[in-house]
């Protein structure tokens, strides 16, 4: 059984997929007590593999399965991803804080570390090769991720309620991305489209 706080189908908002039809898995639970999490860890459901993939079945034009949270590492391993890919066809995407290891049959790996964070530092970083490597700015020291491997790297503007606040946000983020070699902006393109 695995603790599903929701599964949706939406458009990636973020990061190198945005745009992208996907099914998101949320798992309910997380190592980490950061204070601008979006999710609620007191709703979950039990739910087996086979429930989760045939809810997913119910959106037969998703191009791609993204485990969320929470923490997905906390709850899937090999034998659950493999399970997700022989009954869908789908590829296996993970959003992760980075503080545990990962299944290794994973077709994705978005690696979004929150040490910079309070409540986001309660465990080290153990992750140090990703395809993604996705920030949320805050204007912290970018140095720290210098040994991180990463195939695409993102600087996303931390959200804030304070209309004020996220400009200067986003205008931090935009400059940190103009004055760091390899790094590109991501927004979180669903806040602006108002969907999911």
């Amino acid at each position: 059984m695995y603790r599903i706080n929701e599964i949706f189908y939406s458009l990636q908002g973020e990061g190198f997929h945005t745009g992208t039809p996907v099914v998101f898995v949320r798992f309910s639970g997380c190592n980490l007590h950061c204070a601008f999490c979006d999710t609620d860890h007191r709703e979950s459901k039990p739910m087996t593999s086979s429930e989760i993939i045939d809810n997913i079945a119910q959106y037969p034009n998703a191009q791609l399965i993204v485990l969320t949270g929470g923490e997905p590492s906390l709850f899937a391993d090999d034998e659950f991803v493999c399970a997700l890919k022989a009954g869908t066809g789908l590829s296996v995407a993970i959003e992760t804080n980075g503080t545990r290891m990962l299944p290794a049959n994973l077709d994705w790996v978005t690696f979004s570390p929150k040490t910079a964070f309070p409540g986001g530092d309660g465990e080290p970083c153990v992750l140090t090769r990703c395809d993604e490597l996705k920030v949320v700015y805050c204007g912290q020291d970018l140095a720290q991720y210098d040994h991180i491997e990463a195939k695409h790297r993102f600087l996303q503007p931390c959200y804030s309620d304070d209309p004020l606040q996220r400009q200067a946000n986003m205008e931090a983020c935009v400059q940190a991305v103009l004055n760091h070699k390899g790094w590109r902006l991501s927004l979180q393109t669903h806040r602006l489209l108002g969907i999911r």
